[in-house]
């Protein structure tokens, strides 16, 4: 289990103030506002690109990436692709959201096809997307949750042992595994399920704090608590 403590948040909080990194966002149409203002409050740099011409070169120029399948579209898979690639290529941490996956087979499929590219270090989803990563099975209602976080703590653990990364599994309380380790932050609140665009907010600020954060465990477990 992770040790979090109100200092170690701070400490991120202030590294991120006076480094100010800049947090690239191939993210959905619904948030990308409200994401970029949380970024600001937090002290990050956002930015918002998606056009395959140039997301290679932007990728470069970021402390962290992340990558929201929430308003999902063929022409933006391949550079969800190209950015994630030139991410790994140069050790930027990748955090994914897989939004949504369960509800067709489209969007859980091209879920697993960009998770298979091996960049990612850390995915932050709800219990039913973080399940539809591993079970085909398993519907969602959309992007909203059928199951409770505790109910993906198994699926969590097995994607993180997969594909080599930790795993955020958002709800009433938050789980992040890494390894064998579970880390349970309980801030989880019902009103992230009744306002627009929370669950993307999150995953934004991880992947703020990861871009200071080597350790992606301890990155989502300070975002979440920051949540």
């Amino acid at each position: 289990m992770l040790t979090i403590t109100p200092e170690s948040i701070w400490a991120d909080i202030e590294t991120i103030q006076s480094r100010t990194p800049l947090v690239l966002n191939i993210t959905n149409y619904v948030v990308m506002n409200t994401t970029a203002n949380a970024l600001l409050a937090l002290g990050a740099s956002p930015v918002m690109a998606h056009a395959v011409e140039e997301v290679e070169d932007m990728t470069r120029l970021a402390g962290a990436l992340v990558v929201n399948i929430g308003t999902l579209s063929t022409a933006w898979i391949q550079s969800m692709e190209r950015a994630m690639a030139a991410a790994g290529s140069r050790g930027i941490p990748v955090v994914f959201d897989p939004v949504g996956a369960g509800a067709t087979p489209f969007r859980t499929a091209t879920a697993r096809v960009l998770l298979a590219g091996g960049a990612v270090r850390l995915i932050r989803g709800n219990a039913s997307e973080i399940m539809a990563l591993l079970d085909t099975s398993v519907v969602t209602r959309g992007v909203d949750s059928t199951a409770g976080s505790i109910d993906a703590v198994d699926a969590a653990t097995q994607l993180a042992k997969t594909y080599a990364c930790a795993v955020c599994v958002s709800g009433e309380t938050d789980y992040i595994v890494a390894g064998e380790a579970l880390t349970g932050i309980a801030n989880g609140h019902v009103m992230m399920t009744r306002v627009t665009g929370l669950g993307c907010i999150a995953t934004a600020l991880c992947g703020a704090f990861a871009a200071v954060n080597p350790d992606p465990a301890a990155a989502a477990a300070h975002a979440m608590a920051v949540m």
